[in-house]
């Protein structure tokens, strides 16, 4: 089924006040003559194509939102091939019969429409149905259905991507609406029947999925141009749900030095007990990411790209490259460098991983972690999740979702104050090194430039003192908070060897390159010049 438009399409149309239609319809009714009709403006600018003939009605049942393929939602567009196709095409048509089984998307019509001129700006959708007539058309025949789309720019997508960009809930409203459901039923037996046998496509458990939960898969997917993003309730949910689906008992994986302490742990502790062995390099060492690859049966590399907390950055071209040539998979966990920064999947990784609780929510308020990639990949992640369940809540959904609505406004402005302030503290007397891919001291800054877009909104850096003396520089900052986790509007400071690795004594820190007086500073959306005096301020306290 394919989908097009242009100067000649439908006539307005008279909507059915069909009881059997739930839903709404998306777009405007305009009473005129005492029969509703229904127009849908076009924001893309224009579609082409020829003038059909057309031999069916398109009738959905009640849930047909929920049965609407993901794909296919991803592929309407922004006025929505299942909007329109929801209102029921009717010019004079006779009524369905009531004894037609719902679970046919199509019924036969009477008559057939012509083709009439319609206004620029106004677009009705084209279906294509050939010579023959459609007699069970299913949801699934969406998924081959294509839109082009007049944003160009990152910032553009991630606010309406999911949303105008083909919201596969139908409603008026501009923000997506929060499905409060643990369970979705069926009008009947036979429709439950269809779902099973994959006739149909249905949510049905709310662990399984969420309407609203799907409009921010669908707007992260479109960021990283990916297939298919899955997301769960956090980002170590998303990670260790992915290590275990995708790597086999008994297999092996290479990662490397620099990365999350909860992700090592469970990377030396955890995946043993299944007979999964690690290889750790460092992360720019690609002569001994060959030699595992050689010497070992390798089914995945696994990495942060930038690290946590040392910011360092991995060629994901060129290991992907070498990973490839020998079978195994990358994911690469791009939480450091959103998806505006960095676009991993693009330079050859088969997966990207997000904690979205930072930046891609950017509002400290709400945990969760995606994947992103193909088809194929995420659904072996998917079949696992579902069993170990770490479902998100559709309210932290639409956390993401408002959230991202701002993404690019966060991202440039902590991009801006990172290298800024990065820039000054390497200038100062009382701080001994900075980490931060934007600067060319940084081993990675020629990588970083290559593969990235901005540098990102975390500076790591060392003072001139101990531990205490560190601790009493940061006491006395007071914009940010001393927290964990980083990427929201508030500007967040911590010192790694009292926050996250406070249980180690100062030798075992120390093996990880968590000196006393190391800082982790992740800048929010404040005004840079505040930022500034407030650091600055504090460095003269020490």
């Amino acid at each position: 089924m394919a989908v097009s438009s242009c100067t000649k399409a439908f006539p307005s149309f008279e909507c059915r006040s069909d009881p059997d239609l739930s839903g709404g319809i998306s777009g405007r009714e305009i009473s005129t003559d005492g029969r509703r009709r229904f127009t849908c403006k076009l924001n893309s600018g224009v579609l082409s194509a020829h003038a059909l003939s057309y031999s069916s009605i398109y009738r959905f049942p009640p849930n047909f939102v929920r049965q609407l393929s993901n794909k296919a939602r991803r592929n309407c567009s922004n006025i929505g091939v299942a909007q329109i196709v929801a209102a029921s095409w009717s010019n004079n048509q006779p009524p369905v019969s009531p004894s037609t089984p719902t679970a046919k998307a199509v019924d036969t019509a009477a008559d057939v429409v012509a083709p009439i001129e319609i206004p620029i700006g106004v677009v009705a959708a084209v279906v294509e149905t050939g010579d023959s007539v459609c007699k069970d058309v299913q949801f699934k025949n969406l998924a081959n259905a294509k839109y082009s789309s007049f944003l160009t720019s990152d910032g553009s997508v991630a606010i309406h991507a999911g949303e105008r960009l083909g919201r596969g809930i139908v409603t008026d409203a501009i923000t997506t609406p929060v499905v409060n459901t643990s369970a979705y039923f069926f009008k009947k037996t036979s429709d439950l029947i269809d779902f099973k046998e994959k006739r149909s496509v249905s949510f049905e458990y709310g662990r399984y999925g969420n309407p609203t939960t799907v409009v921010a898969e669908e707007k992260i997917s479109a960021l990283e141009g990916a297939e298919s993003t899955l997301l769960m309730a956090s980002g170590m949910c998303a990670s260790t749900v992915m290590l275990m689906a995708l790597v086999p008992a008994g297999g092996h994986i290479v990662t490397t030095t620099d990365c999350y302490r909860k992700t090592r742990i469970f990377i030396e502790t955890i995946l043993p007990k299944m007979g999964i062995t690690a290889t750790v390099i460092d992360p720019a060492d690609m002569g001994a990411l060959e030699s595992a690859l050689n010497e070992k049966k390798v089914s995945l590399f696994f990495t942060e790209s930038p690290t946590n907390p040392f910011l360092r950055c991995v060629d994901i071209e060129l290991v992907s490259k070498l990973c490839h040539e020998k079978g195994a998979l990358v994911c690469i966990d791009g939480t450091f460098a959103t998806p505006l920064n960095q676009k991993a999947l693009a330079l050859g990784a088969d997966i990207v991983l997000h904690s979205a609780t930072k930046y891609i929510a950017g509002h400290n308020d709400v945990l969760a972690g995606c994947l992103s990639g193909p088809e194929k990949l995420i659904s072996i992640v998917r079949n696992l999740h579902h069993i170990l369940g770490g479902a998100l809540n559709p309210n932290a959904a639409y956390l993401i979702i408002r959230g991202m609505k701002t993404l690019h406004l966060r991202v440039q402005q902590q991009n801006s104050t990172a290298l800024r302030i990065a820039e000054i503290l390497e200038a100062h007397p009382k701080v001994r090194h900075v980490y931060y891919p934007g600067l060319p001291s940084h081993p990675e800054h020629e990588l970083a430039k290559k593969q990235m877009t901005g540098f990102g909104g975390v500076v790591s850096f060392e003072v001139d003192g101990d531990l205490l003396t560190t601790a009493k520089f940061v006491d006395a900052l007071k914009i940010p908070y001393i927290a964990p986790s980083f990427g929201g509007c508030e500007s967040i400071v911590d010192q790694p060897a009292i926050m996250s690795y406070w249980d180690l004594p100062q030798a075992e820190r120390a093996k990880y390159g968590i000196l006393d007086n190391l800082v982790r500073f992740s800048f929010g959306v404040e005004d840079f010049g505040d930022v500034k005096a407030d650091i600055l301020q504090a460095l003269e306290t020490i």
